[in-house]
């Protein structure tokens, strides 16, 4: 059985620090493509950063880079995101997704709130 199960989320102020973390069991981690989404209240999921298992590249969204970092543990198939300098827009609902082929596997997602 699949599953993805995040961790990490919670309420922080304005220029905090989270780490998320997705573990990750039932497929065979290392050949995925791990990506983190987040949904804001009324507003479109979007995708906010993603690390290929297979050779470690990475990709970010523009307005988190510098300030999020992925990363990936092949080992405990566990796949991190660690955010930085935190803002009131980054409040949203943070997805962990697998892809790989046909198959794409989603969490039930981790509330980050950012908040004074």
């Amino acid at each position: 059985q699949v599953q993805l199960v995040e961790s990490g989320g919670g309420l922080v102020q304005p220029g905090g620090s989270l780490r998320l973390s997705c573990a990750a069991s039932g497929f065979t981690f290392r050949n995925f493509v791990m990506s983190w989404h987040r949904q804001a209240p009324g507003k479109e999921r979007e995708l906010v950063a993603f690390i290929n298992n297979i050779g470690g590249s990475t990709n970010y969204k523009d307005s988190v880079k510098g300030r999020f970092t992925i990363s990936s543990d092949n080992a405990k198939s566990t796949v991190y995101l660690q955010m930085n300098s935190l803002k009131p827009e980054d409040t949203a609902v943070y997805y962990c997704t697998a892809d790989y082929s046909t198959f794409h596997y989603w969490g039930q997602g981790t509330q980050v709130t950012v908040s004074s």
